[in-house]
C-alpha cells in the first residue's frame, strides 16, 4: 500500500499507520461514527501499541472477550467500546480469512469501483454511506481509482470538504467540522419547523 495524504488524528504515528496500512485505515472508518473523528481514527494505533501488533490473523485468534476487555481499558477505543470492538474482531476475521490477512488487498488489483462497494458491503458496520465515504477516501487520499470510483463514491467524490476523505491538514479539518456542524444545523432546523395545516378546498 503506498502512503496516503489522510491527517487527521492529530498523532503523527497515527496519522503514519493510518496512511500505510490497509487493515488501520479500515478500522479508523470502521470506528467513525458518534464519536469525533479524531478518536475513531486513532483506534488502531491505539490497539496497535496495547497489542504490539495489528496482525489480523493475530486478532481473530484471540478470545472475542479478552478483545473486548482490551478495547474497554481507558481511554477506550470508542464511545461504544464493547459492540465496536465485536465488529473489528469480526472485520480482522474476514480479512485474515479473504484477503490474505491484509486490509489493503481488499482493494488491490480491482479495476471496477462496483466490485469494491460490494467488498465493502459484506464488512461489519459498512452500510452504504460509509462505503461510499472509504471510497471517497481512496480515491482522494491513497490515490486508488478503479473505473466508476466517483461514481461508486456519489456525492463524497466531489470538492467540497464534507467528510475525512477531505482532510489533508489541520485546516482542512477545520474545514470538514464546519460543514459538519452547518449540515447538523440545517438537519435540526428542518425537524422543529412545524408542519403546515392542510388548508380545505
Amino acid at each position: 500500500m503506498s502512503t496516503g495524504t489522510l491527517y487527521i488524528t492529530g498523532d503523527t504515528a497515527a496519522d503514519k499507520l493510518l496512511n500505510s496500512n490497509g487493515t488501520a485505515l479500515l478500522i479508523g472508518m470502521l470506528l467513525d461514527q458518534q464519536v469525533p473523528m479524531e478518536w475513531a481514527f486513532k483506534g488502531p494505533a491505539t490497539i496497535k501499541e496495547r497489542l504490539g501488533h495489528l496482525d489480523p490473523k493475530k486478532i481473530s485468534l484471540i478470545d472475542v472477550e479478552e478483545f473486548v476487555s482490551m478495547c474497554c481499558e481507558k481511554p477506550a477505543i470508542h464511545r461504544f467500546p464493547a459492540s465496536m470492538s465485536r465488529r473489528i474482531h469480526e472485520l480482522c476475521c474476514i480479512i485474515a480469512r479473504d484477503y490474505k490477512n491484509k486490509g489493503e488487498n481488499m482493494w488491490a488489483g480491482v479495476t471496477d469501483a462496483a466490485v469494491l462497494t460490494e467488498r465493502l458491503r459484506v464488512l461489519p458496520g459498512f452500510g452504504e454511506e460509509k462505503a461510499q465515504i472509504f471510497i471517497a477516501l481512496l480515491g482522494k487520499r491513497m490515490g486508488v481509482v478503479p473505473k466508476n470510483w466517483k461514481t461508486e463514491a456519489g456525492v463524497f467524490s466531489d470538492t467540497n470538504p464534507r467528510t475525512v476523505a477531505d482532510i489533508t491538514s489541520p485546516e482542512t479539518l477545520l474545514m470538514v467540522r464546519t460543514w459538519k456542524k452547518a449540515e447538523k444545523a440545517a438537519a435540526r432546523d428542518k425537524q422543529s419547523r412545524p408542519l403546515k395545516a392542510k388548508t380545505s378546498k
